[in-house]
């Protein structure tokens, strides 16, 4: 009987040595996922301002596409001799002020494209939370113009406490584990892979899925999802850093059956 339950021991101990050493060999890339936002209902512009520059130029991503003017106006210098965005915002769209042409051109961005840019930005609260647009709302509105977000703003989002509380912003990264069917194609488009990427076929601002698992491994394919910038496929060199390495935020179990899709198109 001892001798039994020393060899089920044995092998229990080496399972899980087994699935230990499996586990540590997986690429762990962390992601640039924009940290949460906590701020007063009475937020200053200058806390404002801060918080909003601090994710325009690191978690946000905006200054992959936003920095160079090339695939999108860059929001950090003038453009077309029509000054700083804080400036030609409130002249874009007639009725609107800048506030409001800031806030919608980051929810729907397709609605206010700006001529000669293709439509490849993202609905901005895929990633971030209310409070954190408002901030990049806040810190454009700087580069000048007048900053006129306010608490209220937040309020209106349903994100403000009452007065005097503390506003905390919703995680921009959901909790691990399945949240949803784990129908990969149906994965590509929830989390906008295949706004870029095609399964099949020629695709102009990323390189098609299919064939990728003939060329690539899938902890090549993982690691290019979790570091995007690490380096480009053949021919979208001029490509580099339009994807965000925003996505270590989906589940891991959605990001691996992505993952395993991916290469298993040869």
């Amino acid at each position: 009987m001892l001798k039994t339950n020393l060899s089920i021991l044995a092998v229990v101990i080496g399972c899980l040595g087994v699935f230990t050493w499996v586990a540590n060999a997986i690429p762990q890339i962390q992601s640039d996922v924009p940290e949460d936002l906590v701020l007063s209902d009475d937020v200053s512009p200058e806390e404002l301002i801060a918080a909003g520059e601090e994710l325009y130029n690191g978690g946000g991503g905006c200054t992959a596409c936003h920095g160079l003017g090339e695939r999108a106006p860059n929001l950090l210098t003038d453009h077309a001799g029509t000054g700083l965005i804080g400036e030609r915002c409130a002249n874009r769209v007639a009725g609107e002020d800048c506030k409001q042409y800031l806030h919608t051109s980051m929810v729907n961005p397709n609605a206010y494209l700006v001529e000669g840019f293709a439509p490849i930005m993202l609905d901005a609260s895929r990633t971030l939370s209310s409070v954190q647009i408002w901030a990049l709302v806040a810190y454009l509105q700087s580069l000048g113009g007048e900053v006129t977000v306010t608490g209220a703003d937040f309020a209106d989002a349903g994100d403000a406490a009452p007065a005097g509380g503390v506003v905390a912003a919703a995680p921009a990264a959901p909790v691990l584990g399945p949240t949803g069917p784990l129908d990969p194609e149906e994965l590509l488009t929830r989390h906008t892979c295949s706004t870029c990427h095609a399964v099949t076929g020629a695709s102009p601002l990323g390189p098609s899925y299919e064939g990728m698992g003939s060329r690539l491994t899938a902890d090549e394919i993982r690691t290019s999802i979790l570091d995007p910038t690490a380096s480009a496929a053949e021919g979208f060199e001029a490509m580099l850093g339009l994807m965000p390495p925003i996505f270590g935020n989906i589940p891991a179990a959605e990001l691996e059956a992505i993952v395993q899709f991916i290469a298993s198109q040869r």
